[in-house]
C-alpha cells in the first residue's frame, strides 16, 4: 500500500505528514501567559475561545473554529490552568485541535487512509505463541474487539502468532473506510487518529469512536504485553511518566470527541 499521508511540501519538496507538519508548528519556546480571562463564545454556529475578549487562532494562524460549546469548554479550561507561560505540552485538547485545523483539514482522507493502514497490521491480530498465560491474557481483552470489529465490517480478519506479517482481506479495510468516511468534521478525524497511534491499533480506536468500549478499557488492551512484563520484571519510572504522559494525549482524544 502506497505512503497514504505522503504530501507534498513547497519548500523542500520532501514528503510531509499533515498531522507531524501541524504538530512542528507548535515547537517554539512557551510564551508567558498574557491574558486574564478565559470564557467562550459562539459566531457563525462555530464556537471559540476567547483570551481576553479575542479568539485563539492556531500556530498556522487559523481561526480555532470548533463545532459545539463543549469542545471550546474543554480547550477554554486548559487555557485556565495556564500559569506563568502557555504549555501546549499540558494542553493535549488545544493541541489536537491545532493539529485538525492546521493538519487534517488540509486533507482528510490522507488521515482517514492512514487510520486504514494501521488496520492492516492492527496490534491486536498479532498473539503471542508463548507463554501461555500471555496468549490467554490477549485473547481474553482482544477477541471481543476483534468480533465487535468484524461484525462492523462482515467479513474475518486474519489473526497470526509471533511477527510475522499476515495481509488482512481488502474488503474487510474497505468496509471499516466505509465507517470512517461518515466523519466530516476534522476534529474528530484528528481524535480518531490520535488513539489508533497512540494504541498501535485501529480497531481499539473504532471501538471507542463507536463507543463499544471506554477509553480507559482501549488503553489497558493496548498495553497488554508492557503490563505482562511489568508483573514479572517490575516497572520503569520514566517509562511510567512516558506513558502517562500519552494516556493524557488519549484521554483528550475521547474526551473531544464525546465533546462533539
Amino acid at each position: 500500500m502506497r505512503d497514504i499521508l505522503s504530501l507534498s511540501d513547497p519548500q523542500d519538496g520532501e514528503p510531509r505528514d499533515p498531522m507531524v507538519s501541524a504538530q512542528a508548528n507548535m515547537r517554539a519556546a512557551l510564551p508567558k501567559r498574557f491574558y486574564t480571562t478565559v470564557e467562550t463564545g459562539e459566531r457563525d454556529g462555530l464556537h471559540h475561545v476567547l483570551l481576553d475578549g479575542r479568539a485563539v487562532k492556531t500556530p498556522g494562524k487559523a481561526p480555532l473554529a470548533l463545532a459545539s460549546a463543549d469542545a471550546a469548554a474543554l480547550i477554554a479550561a486548559e487555557f485556565e490552568r495556564q500559569v506563568d507561560v502557555i504549555d501546549p505540552s499540558t494542553m493535549p485538547c488545544y493541541r489536537l485541535a491545532n493539529t485538525a485545523v492546521d493538519g487534517v483539514a488540509t486533507d482528510m482522507q490522507a488521515v482517514l487512509e492512514d487510520v486504514l493502514r494501521y488496520c492492516g497490521t492492527d496490534l491486536l491480530f498479532y498473539r503471542a505463541d508463548s507463554p501461555q498465560a500471555l496468549a490467554d491474557r490477549q485473547r481474553e481483552i482482544w477477541d471481543p474487539v476483534v468480533d465487535w470489529a468484524e461484525g462492523l465490517s462482515g467479513s474475518r480478519f486474519h489473526l497470526a502468532e509471533g511477527v510475522i506479517h499476515v495481509a488482512q482481506p481488502r474488503e474487510t479495510i474497505a468496509a471499516l473506510g466505509v465507517h470512517l468516511k461518515t466523519v466530516t468534521d476534522p476534529l474528530e478525524l484528528a481524535a480518531i487518529h490520535s488513539m489508533t497511534t497512540l494504541t498501535g491499533s485501529a480497531l481499539l480506536a473504532l471501538a471507542v469512536w463507536k463507543g463499544e468500549i471506554g477509553a480507559a478499557e482501549a488503553w489497558t488492551a493496548a498495553h497488554v504485553d508492557e503490563d505482562w512484563n511489568i508483573a514479572q520484571w517490575g516497572e520503569d519510572a520514566e517509562a511510567r511518566a512516558r506513558r502517562d504522559k500519552r494516556w493524557a494525549e488519549m484521554d483528550a482524544a475521547d474526551r473531544l470527541i464525546k465533546s462533539l
